[in-house]
């Protein structure tokens, strides 16, 4: 896990879906969202409304939110990628808020480009 978080930090991309994290003291319907929201990859983006349609709750976006509000371990499950249907950075609670959001989803798309260009 250190050795995931420090090629994070160095600017690579990682996937973390193979860390084990337990969700279950989550409801179902959180359990769901923050398992489709882990699936996010690196250096993209999912509205609330996607993520809705996702976990089989089209209507759901708040309550998508609301789950996401909940996620016990952000960085591993990525909730900085979800963002609102128009593009604004909305809803994230960790300390730092949309601020922080803004600055991960920034590094990641910075990084994500620097390592597409390294490829053939």
């Amino acid at each position: 896990m250190t050795t995931l978080l420090a090629e994070y930090l160095a600017g690579h991309p990682v996937d973390f879906s193979d860390v084990p994290v337990d969700l279950s003291r989550c409801s179902p319907f959180t359990r769901r969202v923050l398992e489709a929201c882990r699936s996010i990859p690196y250096g993209e983006t999912r509205s609330y409304k996607q993520l809705a349609e996702c976990v089989g709750e089209p209507r759901a976006s708040r309550a998508v939110g609301q789950a996401l509000a909940r996620n016990p371990v952000p960085l591993i499950i990525p909730c900085h990628r979800v963002i609102s249907t128009s593009g604004k950075l909305c809803g994230f609670t960790a300390r730092g808020g949309t601020a922080i959001k803004a600055r991960l989803l920034a590094w990641e798309a910075r990084h994500r480009r620097d390592t597409q260009d390294l490829r053939p």
